[in-house]
C-alpha cells in the first residue's frame, strides 16, 4: 500500500475543504486536498451553485446584532449559539480573506443579502450554467493558491476509513486508481458534503422514495465523510432535514429548468395540492420547508402549484430568476385555463376538490381564518393571496435537494465532537457534512457557502496552531 506523509488532509475540494487547504498551507502545514473527481473542474455544489455568501439572506458585513437575529429568525433558535456566534464574527473576515486571495464578488442587484456573490455571475436564466461562473473561478483561484503554498490537490482519490491511534484521528485510508493509498496525518478535515447522494441513506433518514425527489445539486456527496466519522466515534446531529427547492416537475426529464428557476415564490403565494385538489403543506413556511414536506410523501411527484394571475405577474416575476417567463423559455409545463373547473381537468387534479380548497383558502384569506384551514397557513414570513382572478394557473412541482443539514457534530474550531462532548483529537468537519447549524424542527437555512467557507477557515487555523505549536 502506498503511504504519504502530510501535516493537514482535507477530504472533498468544494468551498470548505479548498478554504481549509489554502489556509493550513499558507499556515505553513504540508497539505494534501483529496477529491474523488477525476477532472480538475470536478462537479460539486460549490461549483453549481449562485456563489452568494450570506447569513440567513442577510449582509454578512451587517452588524452582529442583526445576523444573530437573522439566524433566529431562520433557525427559530435552532442553531448551536457557540457555531452562531462563528458565523456572526467570521464570515466577513472569510470574505475579506478570499478577497486577499484574489477572490472578486460583486454586488447582485438591489438586495442586500446578495451583495457578495463571486464573480462573475451566471446569466439570469433558466437552467444549469456553471463553466467560468463566480463559483467556478474561485474554486479554480484556490486550487492554485494552493498549489503556491506548497499544497497538493489529489483527484481521483475517495476517502474510505479514517487512520485512529488511541482515540486520536492520524489520517486517511483512500482508493485510488483501484488502488488503497494511506495519507497520514496528525490533523484531517472531512468536508465532503452531505448525504444526499446516497438513497439508502436518504430513505432511513428524511424520505421513502428518493428516486421520486430531484438532484439540485452535482449529486457527489455520498456521506462518506459522515460514516468515517461514526465509525471514529463522532456525536451525530439530527439527519432529517434539507435544503433545496421546489421546482418544475419537469426538472426530472429536462435538464434545461433546473437548478432554476424555483418555484418557491409562486407557492409562498399561493397553494399547493395534491391529485384530490386538497392542500399539503403550509406554503407560508417557505419553498425549503415544502421542498421537504413534498419529499416526506409517500407520492412526491404528485404535488402542484395552483395560482392566479395576478401571482403569476407578481411573485413569479420577482425571483432573481423568475419563473415568469423563464420556465416558459426553457420548455417547462405550465397549464393555464379560464376556469378552475378547466384547470383541474388539465392538470389532473380532481375538480371539485379543488374547487372546495380554493373557496376556503380564499375566505381564510379575506377573514384572517388562514390558520383555521388543515394544514394551517402561517402568514408571518409570507403573505397568501387569493387565488381569485382568472386565467387560472397550474404548474406540477417536485422537490429539488440540494445538501442534507445534519450531520457530524463540530465545536466552535470545527473540531469533531463525542457524544460525551469531548473532541476526538486531530478530527475536524466543515461545511455540509456537519449539523448543528442548519435544520431543526423549522428546517432552518443559514447558507451553504457561508457555513463551508467559514468552518473551513476555522478547522485549519487551529490545526495549524496546534500542530505548530507541538512542534516547538
Amino acid at each position: 500500500m502506498d503511504s504519504d506523509s502530510f501535516d493537514l488532509v482535507v477530504v472533498g475540494g468544494g468551498l470548505a475543504g479548498m478554504v481549509a487547504g489554502v489556509r493550513g498551507a499558507e499556515r505553513g502545514l504540508r497539505v494534501a486536498v483529496l477529491e474523488k473527481g477525476t477532472d480538475p473542474r470536478y462537479p460539486c455544489n460549490t461549483r453549481w451553485s449562485g456563489g452568494i455568501i450570506h447569513v440567513g439572506y442577510t449582509d454578512p458585513k451587517e452588524p452582529e446584532a442583526a445576523l444573530r437575529a437573522a439566524i433566529e429568525r431562520n433557525t427559530r433558535g435552532f442553531t448551536d449559539p457557540g457555531l452562531a456566534d462563528v458565523l456572526v464574527r467570521d464570515t466577513t473576515r472569510v470574505i475579506d480573506w478570499l478577497r486577499a486571495q484574489g477572490g472578486r464578488f460583486i454586488r447582485a442587484g438591489a438586495v442586500a443579502w446578495q451583495n457578495w456573490m463571486m464573480a462573475p455571475p451566471r446569466p439570469l436564466v433558466a437552467g444549469l450554467d456553471w463553466p467560468g461562473r463566480g463559483p467556478d473561478v474561485m474554486l479554480r483561484l484556490l486550487a492554485e493558491r494552493l498549489r503556491q503554498h506548497g499544497g497538493i490537490l489529489v483527484l481521483g482519490t475517495r476517502a474510505g476509513s479514517l487512520l485512529m491511534r488511541d482515540g486520536h484521528c492520524t489520517g486517511v485510508e483512500a482508493e485510488q486508481s483501484g488502488a488503497a493509498r494511506r495519507f497520514a496525518a496528525p490533523a484531517v478535515v472531512l468536508a465532503d458534503g452531505g448525504f444526499q447522494a446516497d438513497f439508502t441513506m436518504l430513505r432511513q433518514h428524511i424520505m421513502p422514495v428518493p428516486e421520486q425527489v430531484k438532484q439540485r445539486g452535482a449529486a457527489t456527496g455520498a456521506g462518506d465523510g459522515l460514516r468515517m466519522a461514526r465509525e471514529a466515534g463522532a456525536a451525530i446531529t439530527a439527519l432529517d432535514c434539507f435544503y433545496g427547492h421546489l421546482l418544475c416537475r419537469d426538472s426530472m426529464v429536462n435538464d434545461r429548468v433546473w437548478p432554476y428557476p424555483e418555484l418557491d415564490g409562486i407557492a409562498t403565494a399561493g397553494i399547493v395540492v395534491n391529485e384530490a385538489g386538497v392542500r399539503i403543506v403550509d406554503e407560508g413556511m417557505g419553498g425549503i420547508h415544502m421542498a421537504n414536506m413534498i419529499a416526506r410523501s409517500a407520492a412526491p411527484l404528485t404535488a402542484t402549484v395552483v395560482f392566479d394571475t395576478k401571482i403569476w405577474e407578481g411573485p413569479g416575476r420577482s425571483a432573481r430568476i423568475p419563473a415568469n417567463p423563464e420556465l416558459a423559455r426553457a420548455g417547462g409545463t405550465i397549464h393555464r385555463a379560464g376556469t378552475l373547473a378547466d384547470l383541474a381537468r388539465v392538470a389532473g387534479i380532481d375538480a371539485d376538490g379543488l374547487a372546495r380548497t380554493v373557496a376556503a383558502y380564499n375566505a381564510a384569506c379575506g377573514s384572517g381564518g388562514l390558520g383555521a384551514l388543515a394544514p394551517s397557513r402561517s402568514s408571518d414570513r409570507y403573505q397568501p393571496m387569493p387565488v381569485a382572478s382568472g386565467p387560472f394557473v397550474a404548474i406540477p412541482l417536485c422537490a429539488g435537494i440540494t445538501y442534507t443539514m445534519g450531520g457530524i457534530r463540530i465545536d466552535a474550531d470545527a473540531r469533531v465532537l463525542r457524544d460525551d462532548g469531548g473532541t476526538i483529537p486531530g478530527l475536524y468537519a466543515a461545511g455540509a457534512t456537519t449539523g448543528g447549524i442548519e435544520g431543526g424542527p423549522f428546517i432552518g437555512y443559514i447558507g451553504g457557502l457561508s457555513k463551508a467557507a467559514v468552518f473551513g477557515f476555522r478547522a485549519a487555523s487551529h490545526a495549524a496552531a496546534t500542530i505548530k505549536g507541538t512542534r516547538q
